[in-house]
């Protein structure tokens, strides 16, 4: 399987969970200002839409939307328990959980990060602020659901991480704190997050940034004091 991707973007959920499931992936990175792959290829004769993720299977078909793609992925392994059995009550309070965090979360930090946007941006910024206020209670665990990880903690913890770039401090909301070091800390998470070059950074180092964003951040932080 390939899967296209951005360095740190939502990506890094279907990604997290590949390796999660022992599940072996071609990380196909797209160029996020020319939408070209390494190969040449022009992404928007794969993905029109021109985001990330897509996952292309073994057969050729490729598969759109994150949620959609880490779904389908837990199911090819499904003893490893990333998504509970199908019909059950378990199951769909996972789905759940994924639909709020890509229509109330995802969204609006992905819209935060666009020109076009800047006359709304406070008032993305409060939205997701009263969603995280409300997250921080429901929290079942060290995973939302609880003791067992899923699919849904990967898209959350990815979503998190995106804070620094926003100017969320996390720090306000101690239990998304806490879930963000439990998740950071599981061995097929760093390995992820390793294969795509994201490095520890901010407070405890619970957040990653691609290496490249904090060798320019520290430049223009000398830069400044010069």
């Amino acid at each position: 399987m390939k899967l296209y991707m951005h360095a740190a973007a939502c990506s890094l959920s279907p990604h997290i969970v590949c390796r999660e499931l022992g599940l072996p992936v071609e990380l196909v990175e797209v160029d996020r200002a020319t939408h070209r792959t390494a190969a040449g290829e022009d992404y928007f004769s794969i993905n029109a839409n021109g985001y990330v993720p897509v996952l292309e299977l073994e057969d050729g078909e490729r598969l759109m939307e994150g949620p959609a793609i880490v779904q389908y992925l837990a199911d090819l392994r499904p003893g490893v328990g990333l998504l509970p059995p199908e019909r059950s009550m378990a199951r769909r309070r996972v789905q759940s959980w994924l639909n709020f965090i890509t229509s109330e979360l995802h969204k609006p930090l992905a819209m935060r990060f666009y020109p076009a946007y800047a006359p709304v941006k406070e008032a993305l910024l409060a939205h997701v602020e009263k969603r995280l206020t409300w997250l921080n209670g429901q929290v079942a665990g060290p995973y939302l659901a609880g003791e067992g990880f899923t699919v849904a903690d990967a898209y959350l913890f990815v979503c998190l991480n995106w804070s620094p770039f926003q100017g969320i401090d996390l720090s306000r909301w101690p239990a998304l704190a806490a879930f963000m070091a439990q998740v950071g800390a599981r061995p097929k998470v760093q390995e992820a997050l390793a294969a795509e070059d994201l490095l520890p950074h901010g407070p405890e180092g619970l957040f990653h940034a691609p290496r490249a964003y904090l060798r320019a951040q520290a430049g223009r932080t000398q830069g400044a004091r010069s």
